[in-house]
């Protein structure tokens, strides 16, 4: 069981910097990006391709990243230069990659057993955990920058930044390279992790880093000091482990996708009900303030 929790927080931390990608363009820029789901194997059919031509394995994970980001930008240039929908936009870039994947190595699955990893540095967990906090506190400073608030503007309101003189189709773009360049990198973390790269690594990918970033929200949801990188973090491990449990427990693995799925659908009700919940006690306290009753904050 305690191997089983280890692998499970190891594999949490590697979804982590996927559901912080996810997180800029579903929480931050309100984007539903399904690229995603061919970007997590691209990052890993090119950590492929660089660590068999003996490009050292730091290097070939970061250029991960770096070509991650070409995906994000053909998601963005798609709608907003050709004017494709999002959605559209994203599964088409899904689409293209799953053909460019093949052709980088010219099958669709890629032993990795014989190369070194990352790994190799040292132990697992505490590798993870540095890159997950490092990209943590990258994230967390970025944003907090004037480039970081206009992102943030773009998703809140388009219109306040065209106002302001700014092209939020920029910040758009720039979003969406962020976001992809993790979910390319989390996809070449995974692939030395298991020992190969896949052509259905990115299969319901999104459902992974939804569920995290959701778990997230409801574990710190009253919370205003713990910022969304941490609550994808603490979600992505939180729902790996769940998983790693249910597995143990007996659950098929064939059934865990379906699984997967319930979890999105219960942690959203929840937190649907809880807002309804909330709203109804708030309506209650206004009206008696309204009628004069104090309320127990005022004794």
């Amino acid at each position: 069981m305690n191997s089983l929790i280890v692998t499970s927080i190891e594999q949490g931390l590697i979804f982590a910097v996927l559901a912080m990608g996810v997180f800029i363009s579903y929480k931050i820029l309100d984007i539903a990006d399904l690229s995603v789901e061919g970007t997590f194997p691209f990052g890993a059919f090119l950590f492929a391709r660089f660590i068999s031509m003996g490009i050292n394995p730091v290097i070939s994970t970061f250029s991960a990243f770096l070509f991650g980001t070409l995906a994000g930008l053909l998601t963005a240039t798609l709608f907003t230069k050709l004017r494709i929908k999002p959605l559209l936009s994203g599964i088409l870039t899904m689409t293209i990659l799953y053909s460019v994947n093949l052709k980088i190595n010219g099958k669709s699955n890629i032993p990795l057993f014989k190369f070194s990893s990352i790994y190799d540095l040292g132990s697992k967990m505490l590798i993870l955990v540095l890159i997950v906090v490092t990209i943590k506190i990258l994230l967390d400073w970025f944003l907090k920058t004037e480039m970081g608030y206009l992102l943030i503007a773009t998703g809140d309101n388009e219109s306040l930044v065209r106002s302001l003189g700014e092209d939020s189709n920029k910040y758009k773009i720039l979003g969406l390279m962020i976001s992809n360049g993790l979910v390319a990198l989390s996809g070449a973390l995974m692939a030395q992790f298991q020992g190969f790269a896949d052509i259905t690594m990115g299969s319901s990918i999104i459902v992974v880093a939804l569920a995290s970033i959701i778990i997230g929200d409801t574990i710190k949801k009253n919370s205003n000091i713990v910022k969304g990188t941490t609550r994808a973090i603490l979600g992505a491990v939180a729902y790996k482990i769940i998983g790693g449990i249910a597995i143990d427990l007996g659950l098929n693995p064939n059934d865990l996708k379906a699984i997967n799925a319930i979890i999105v659908i219960a942690f959203i009700s929840y937190n649907n009900f809880a807002i309804d919940i909330f709203n109804i006690f708030k309506k209650k306290e206004v009206d008696n303030n309204a009628n004069g009753t104090k309320t127990i904050e005022e004794f």
